[in-house]
């Protein structure tokens, strides 16, 4: 089964200034993470680092590592406007692949909240779709079994992009 994870962002990732809220002294996961935004050609430079074998073609950048492959839409955006993992074969399969990868593009692309975006990626198996916002990104989920190249795909979209945010 396919995976796809795409992860999509052109906007500033500014942390939002509330002067008349404290600082919450919860633990949870949930409040958004004041990351600083990456590039795409930084997110290709990182995801090498990492050990991705990475490529270029007219509009995306292409990083695999084992079964899994991070497609990136170039452009001059202060993040990266699209982001998107693939696995192909059997959902089980497929989405294992995602998952081991993951959190490593996470971390590298600075994707608000990491840990949720992947206990929930993990919490999807046996469906064929679902949403869900963390912070200011949009994570969509899909599974593909009934298909020429069956997979899972998982989307993360930058709910602030305005221009250029999809390949044309």
């Amino acid at each position: 089964m396919a995976a796809l994870l795409l992860l999509t962002a052109c906007s500033s990732n500014e942390p939002a200034k509330s002067p008349g809220n404290p600082p919450s002294s919860s633990t949870s996961s949930s409040a958004p993470e004041a990351l600083t935004p990456v590039t795409a050609t930084a997110l290709v430079a990182g995801l090498t680092q990492a050990g991705f074998k990475c490529g270029t073609d007219e509009a995306y950048a292409l990083c695999t590592s084992g079964a899994a492959s991070v497609s990136i839409l170039n452009g001059d955006h202060p993040r990266p406007p699209v982001v998107s993992v693939n696995a192909s074969g059997p959902a089980d399969t497929a989405a294992a692949a995602i998952a081991k990868v993951l959190p490593k593009v996470l971390e590298v692309a600075h994707i608000s909240q990491p840990q949720d975006i992947a206990s929930w990626f993990d919490a999807q198996k046996g469906k064929p779709a679902a949403d869900m916002t963390a912070g200011d990104w949009l994570v969509n989920y899909a599974a593909e079994s009934d298909t020429e190249e069956p997979g899972v795909h998982l989307t993360v979209t930058d709910k602030l992009c305005k221009t250029a945010c999809q390949a044309e």
